[in-house]
């Protein structure tokens, strides 16, 4: 049964749309993350994004789909939910909607009850648990994992070593800016999908591939966006700590392309997050999914890294 509750309303920015005219991934994941302290407050921890909370929500696995887009103006709120509550974790449900209550997005997190100074799980004291008996609720389909395997990762595949190894592009390189982090000092989750997003152009070239055009037919403006995305949280960097994002093709076809993006710590090569995407092609014009040329196909599978994961 559908026990969500708005846990937040806000809009969606010109200045947050990105080059495809619409809401970008790490704004989409932003409000998602503010939802989420609207719904922790309903859960009886209304101090576990701030900075005097002894206890928080560290975010280890992040469910995405992007169900339809949200372009400058438009209206959004969020209804979320409680799916499950173990010993020390949680399965939440957060849903961003259109004005008229139409699903946009929908964000499924596992999330550890953990002290906020140095992440260590601990039980849910009883009151939390009364709580969150309220606002059980079940995962509707439009939010339920369509092209993506959530099975628990127990060991992470992403490592510097062997995107070196196998010639992952690296798309970013940096260091962890103070306007990046979170009130607890450590980089805020929007943050590792904003990166992939500012290098992404690098991994697919100046140009998204469409379908083949006919002699004397006009050039289509098309660009690209993603479907689902999953987000395995490996560790949190801080202020001044390096990052590198290495992304690869894994599979493609006629309508989607299959990537996975790994954040890793280019002095220790350990990983900070690792992600799978389900990426289309997208008219710009008439705002839908197009084919994917055979040409381009064929690029895209020559190009494929056998073995990345989460």
């Amino acid at each position: 049964m559908d026990r969500t509750v708005e846990v937040w309303s806000g809009g969606v920015n010109t200045w947050e749309c990105d080059e495809m005219g619409h809401l970008n991934v790490r704004f989409w994941v932003a409000k998602a993350m503010e939802a989420l302290a609207g719904l922790t407050r309903l859960m009886g921890m209304p101090d576990a994004f701030a900075r005097s909370g002894g206890a928080t929500l560290v975010i280890r696995d992040l469910h995405m789909r992007f169900l339809r887009e949200a372009r400058a103006g438009a209206c959004l709120w969020a209804s979320g939910g409680v799916v499950a509550l173990g010993e020390t974790d949680a399965d939440l449900l957060l849903v961003l909607r259109h004005a008229d209550g139409t699903p946009a997005a929908t964000f499924r997190l596992r999330a550890e009850h953990a002290t906020a100074s140095d992440l260590r799980p601990f039980p849910w004291p009883q009151r939390i648990r009364t709580a969150c008996a309220a606002l059980m609720t079940e995962v509707p389909d439009f939010a339920a994992p369509r092209s993506i395997n959530l099975s628990p990762v127990t060991e992470s595949r992403a490592n510097l070593a062997f995107a070196e190894r196998t010639g992952m592009t690296r798309i970013g390189l940096g260091t962890v800016r103070a306007d990046e982090l979170d009130v607890f000092g450590r980089m805020r989750p929007e943050m590792f999908i904003g990166r992939v997003s500012d290098g992404v152009a690098r991994l697919f070239g100046p140009t998204r591939p469409g379908p083949d055009a006919a002699p004397g037919d006009p050039p289509q403006r098309i660009g690209g966006a993603v479907l689902e995305y999953r987000v395995v949280h490996h560790g949190w960097p801080l202020a001044g700590e390096h990052v590198e994002v290495r992304s690869g093709f894994a599979d493609c076809n006629a309508r989607t392309r299959r990537v996975f993006h790994w954040m890793v710590d280019p002095v220790s090569g350990k990983p900070w997050a690792s992600a799978e995407a389900v990426v289309i092609s997208f008219d710009l014009d008439a705002r839908k999914v197009v084919d994917i040329s055979e040409a381009a196909q064929a690029e895209f599978r020559s190009r494929a890294i056998p073995g990345l994961g989460l």
